[in-house]
């Protein structure tokens, strides 16, 4: 279960890398428009994340 999670989470890191390596300028506008948002437009964009996380894990494990 440990080297599983350590693997989950480098593999969470390479696809963080990607698009500041691959396009910096558009990957900076991005991250400055997501600053602006309010706390509660945040929190949304964080709740659908994890269920769309939790969703893609239910259909990896049943398959």
């Amino acid at each position: 279960m440990g080297d599983t999670l350590w693997m989950a989470l480098a593999l969470m890191l390479v696809f963080e890398g990607l698009l500041p390596f691959l396009v910096p300028g558009t990957w900076r506008d991005t991250f400055r428009r997501l600053t602006e948002l309010s706390d509660g437009q945040l929190r949304f964009i964080g709740l659908t994340s994890m269920l769309i996380g939790l969703l893609v894990l239910l259909i990896v494990r049943s398959g």
